[in-house]
């Protein structure tokens, strides 16, 4: 059983945020998901193939995790073309950033063979939201994840490493946003208003 989703607090109102978040997500992934799709069948219709860039995977699962995919099960096939794992971790948390790097000149990779590469990624860090305490934690900080690379059954995927979903700002405040307006306990409504006035000032 695939088991992609986030961890829910231990407390009502932190139960209900997580479960709220996750009902927004599902809306804008429908739309979200879709559109990226769309390009993916023109500009990658063979998608890892062994003669196209393996950065490509690594841009299109990055902007997927900018754009929340891995903050609901219900979008693992979408991820399932870029990666080599079936399942993660119930993510507590989740990274916000401002925006991704990832390099395509290969001068600047690991090189391991011609079937392995490692290529790093550098991401402008904001802080993090807890799912327990509905907070975020401010911390702006440059981070670099390297990507390890393989050839898998012919195709290019992402072996490792699996790390906390990467959110990019403008989609976590949209999630925030969406969550309150369709939440209608006034407590969890609140709580989530101040979780988006604390990313807000993040910018």
């Amino acid at each position: 059983m695939r088991n992609l989703h986030v961890v829910y607090g231990i407390g009502p109102v932190h139960r209900s945020f997580a479960v709220s978040i996750t009902r927004s997500v599902r809306c804008a992934l429908t739309i979200t998901i879709l559109g990226l799709i769309v390009p993916a069948s023109t500009g990658l219709a063979q998608s890892g193939s062994l003669d196209r860039s393996p950065a490509e995977i690594v841009k299109r699962y990055v902007l997927l995790d900018q754009k929340g995919a891995r903050l609901d099960a219900m979008s693992f096939d979408v991820l399932a073309p870029y990666i080599n794992w079936k399942e993660e971790p119930a993510w507590g948390r989740v990274v916000v950033i401002l925006e991704a790097d990832v390099p395509e000149d290969y001068r600047k990779w690991e090189i391991i063979n011609k079937l392995e590469v490692v290529i790093p990624v550098t991401f402008r860090v904001l802080g993090s939201v807890y799912f327990e305490t509905a907070a975020f934690v401010p911390e702006e900080k440059t981070e670099e994840v390297r990507f390890h690379v393989e050839a898998v059954r012919s195709k290019w995927r992402i072996v490792d490493p699996v790390i906390t979903p990467h959110i990019g700002l403008k989609r976590m405040l949209n999630f925030v946003r969406e969550a309150e307006i369709h939440e209608q306990d006034a407590a969890r409504r609140s709580a989530l208003a101040a979780l988006g006035d604390s990313l807000r000032k993040a910018k």
